[in-house]
């Protein structure tokens, strides 16, 4: 099983002082609402531009449907293989540690559950260049169900740390998310969904 955090107390509250200068440890920090909501105001207003385009509006959900399901995979193949990374050198050690490691040894910290506004914003902006390089007007109608489904990401992920099991279709999130967290951090990498997770194998094993 691959060490992710530094720490040996996964149940750990505290929070992580990151960086000597104040700027830039405050900055280091969001409240959740903040990306979600700069998520959803990008999104509805690539919706907008969307409707100004000769796309037909039924083959444009779709685009957003698929938009939203590609970025669950994104999200899982983030979450495995570059969050999870094997730390063979000294810089990939400090990456890894400061985009993911942190959030193992102290997963309660709910100020450090989502990128800064900032890198979220950058985040966004490069996300859009690189859909409309690749399928032009399409991009405006991808690109809303792409950052809904980043979203509803962080709004899961907020949600499974920061509140007791719900009782209801979030139940089976919440458990594969703890199993990940304090069980085995090499199985349930999909946060938002399980799809990939069954589809690629990596369900957590019933004991």
């Amino acid at each position: 099983m691959k060490k992710i955090g530094r720490l040996d107390r996964p149940d750990n509250f505290g929070s992580a002082h990151m960086f000597d200068n104040p700027i830039l440890e405050r900055i280091s920090r969001t409240h959740i609402m903040i990306p979600i909501t700069m998520f959803l105001v990008f999104a509805a207003v690539s919706f907008y531009y969307a409707l100004e385009t000769p796309i037909n509006l039924g083959t444009g959900v779709l685009v957003m449907l698929t938009g939203y399901i590609f970025f669950t995979f994104v999200e899982y193949m983030m979450h495995k293989h570059f969050f999870h990374m094997e730390p063979d050198t000294p810089l990939k050690d400090k990456l890894q540690y400061s985009v993911h490691g942190v959030h193992h040894d102290y997963p309660k910290d709910k100020d450090r559950l989502a990128m800064p506004p900032f890198v979220s914003a950058a985040y966004a902006a490069i996300s859009y260049l690189v859909f409309n390089l690749i399928m032009g007007d399409f991009a405006y109608y991808f690109l809303p169900g792409f950052l809904l489904g980043y979203a509803s990401y962080l709004g899961v992920h907020y949600i499974v740390h920061a509140f007791n099991p719900p009782k209801n279709f979030l139940k089976i999130l919440w458990v594969n998310h703890a199993i990940h967290h304090y069980k085995d951090p090499d199985s349930a990498f999909g946060v938002s969904t399980p799809l990939w997770d069954i589809l690629l194998g990596t369900m957590p094993k019933k004991d």
